[in-house]
């Protein structure tokens, strides 16, 4: 296959996934900021056990594809051996102050302007601004000046990447491949012991299906840019992976995708630029979404409640966008996928994203019943 049918492959593959991913976040009301807010304001765990048994899947499944030798996991940006602990703290507080004030995570609102809703759009648009202004712009020097330079090379200490499996073969002394083994087994046992526990989950077989499937396109997104996607480029000769913007192995994500696809827009005839896995996935999602309004007859136009609520809404939105990129992820990216490659990284960035957003919750809480 020519590297265009690859590109073409890898891109059309993630919309396929993105767009099933949409479709099932939106029947199950799949909204990570939302699992959080049910737990904080109503002490219900529901959503949380979806996302968790979603971890569970993605982490069981991208193991075993890394364990069989199928892709290589090592290679993703969440696995490299160079720990900006700093830019994980603060870009995953940033990001879970800025989705609990625009109403939900970017994966979240891709769904909500599925269903019409304009006020995502709008957020959507700012946190693809400033996530681009992250990447490559302003924010993005204050990135890379204050915060990046703080990190732990774990590469200089002989570690191959930072996962928890290269952690334990390391202290332990155990065959990489049984640590692997050992680390994702003990790690998703505890998950779904935790997920399954509750009488009233596992009655609740919407939940607990789109949790399965939910983690399973991640896995399925692993396999799709590190398998089918990772080849030699016959023009140059180069081991390479195809169509993805970071040109190595991804999975869903969605804040950088969204400023790549920003950028696809506003530079159309730069033909240096191609629709890429995770522009194909930010279209999937929203289109996904939007098959679901459209047959379940709940597609509806909605806008912004007051001025309070937009000034709140474009505050969360440039958040997002800077903390998904600082982070190295969202709620998705990190939160589910770079929590499936075991990276230490991922750990730190979505228990960040947890705190920010919780200590949020409760301010607004307490703000609330204050006034």
């Amino acid at each position: 296959m020519t590297p265009q049918g690859i590109a073409a492959l890898v891109a059309g593959g993630g919309f396929a996934i993105a767009f099933v991913f949409g479709f099932v976040g939106a029947k199950a009301n799949f909204c990570t900021m939302g699992a959080l807010s049910d737990v904080v304001n109503m002490g219900h765990w529901g959503r949380v056990r979806m996302w968790l048994l979603a971890v569970a899947v993605a982490m069981l499944g991208a193991s075993a594809l890394s364990y069989a030798g199928l892709v290589d996991l090592s290679a993703s940006v969440t696995q490299r051996p160079v720990l900006p602990w700093l830019s994980l703290l603060v870009g995953g507080v940033a990001f879970g102050v800025g989705m609990t004030l625009a109403g939900g995570c970017a994966n979240r609102n891709l769904i909500r302007a599925g269903g019409g809703s304009v006020r995502s759009i709008v957020v959507l648009t700012f946190a693809a601004i400033a996530g681009y202004m992250t990447l490559k712009g302003l924010f993005g020097q204050w990135r890379a000046t204050l915060l990046d330079p703080v990190h732990i090379n774990l590469g200089e200490r002989g570690w191959a990447d930072q996962s928890l499996a290269t952690a334990l073969s390391r202290f332990a002394g155990i065959e990489h491949g049984a640590a692997l083994a050992g680390v994702a087994g003990v790690v998703s046992a505890a998950l779904l012991l935790f997920v399954f526990k509750d009488r009233r989950f596992r009655g609740n077989r919407l939940q607990a299906a789109a949790g399965v499937m939910l983690g399973a396109l991640v896995v399925a997104g692993w396999y799709l840019s590190g398998h089918f996607g990772h080849g030699e480029n016959p023009e140059t000769l180069e081991t390479v992976y195809f169509a993805t913007n970071t040109r190595t192995i991804e999975s869903l994500s969605f804040i950088a995708p969204l400023a790549y696809s920003l950028e696809l827009l506003m530079r159309w005839t730069d033909t240096s630029l191609q629709v890429t896995f995770g522009i194909a996935s930010v279209m999937g999602v929203a289109l996904g979404s939007a098959a679901h309004a459209l047959t379940s007859r709940t597609f509806r136009w909605e806008g912004f409640a007051s001025v309070q609520d937009l000034r709140n809404q474009l505050a969360g939105a440039v958040l997002m966008g800077f903390g998904g990129v600082t982070a190295l992820g969202c709620t998705i990216g990190q939160g589910i996928s770079g929590l499936s490659t075991l990276a230490i990284g991922s750990f730190i960035a979505t228990g960040a994203i947890v705190a920010g957003s919780v200590a949020t919750l409760r301010f607004l809480l307490w703000k609330a019943e204050s006034e």
